[in-house]
């Protein structure tokens, strides 16, 4: 097993906490659906109505580092 990130192990460390096995799929697909919900992968026409690209870089750096933690726990897991 390599070493995970803080991020990633404090995620982890928190589904062992109740799911014991697998947790490192369950987290992934946890954070996954987190991003989907908290900072989807916006449309065109959405990034055009909100005319900030300040606001959608932020958006897209959170959405990027919660799916980086989530693929770096699948990659774990293989």
């Amino acid at each position: 097993m390599t070493e995970l990130s803080p991020q990633a192990q404090a995620v982890l460390d928190a589904v062992r906490e109740i799911c014991p096995a697998p947790a490192d799929e369950i987290a992934a697909a946890a954070l996954r659906a987190a991003a989907d919900q908290v900072v989807p992968d916006a449309a065109d026409y959405l990034r055009t109505a909100i005319n900030s690209v300040d606001w959608w870089d932020a958006h897209d750096q959170i959405r990027a580092e919660l799916l980086a933690i989530a693929a770096e726990l699948e990659a774990d897991n293989e």
